[in-house]
């Protein structure tokens, strides 16, 4: 059964067409002003992964606006710990956009699913 695995895992994996960054908020000492303050390291560099969007068939009508939700998840191999609020630049297709994982992974042998959202600056 392992041998299958490794095979899934591989199919899964040779569709991945993006890069991940992984970066959390750290401490960090300012040299100038001597404060701590919190900035996004990476902790993971150029990780293969793939992204994947949905759209739900609603629209949320307001009189000025139409919103269409959009879903957006992340496959990435299931070693790779992502924390809930981590930040994640992703590069696939030739852009990059940076996203906040929203929520716990759900982790298979496989893979992992990682639902996203645009951070709030790219929004």
């Amino acid at each position: 059964m392992v041998d299958a695995w490794k095979q899934a895992r591989k199919a899964i994996e040779s569709r991945y067409k993006g890069l991940c960054d992984i970066l959390e908020k750290r401490k960090v000492k300012d040299e100038v002003t001597k404060a701590t303050v919190l900035k996004d390291m990476a902790v993971l560099s150029n990780q293969p992964c793939r992204l994947s969007y949905s759209s739900s068939g609603t629209a949320n009508q307001t009189d000025t606006v139409s919103n269409i939700e959009q879903t957006i998840k992340l496959f990435i191999a299931p070693e790779i710990k992502i924390a809930p609020g981590s930040k994640l630049r992703i590069t696939q297709n030739g852009v990059t956009t940076d996203y906040i994982s929203s929520g716990v992974p759900a982790v298979y042998e496989t893979h992992q699913e990682v639902s996203l959202e645009l951070e709030k600056e790219n929004a």
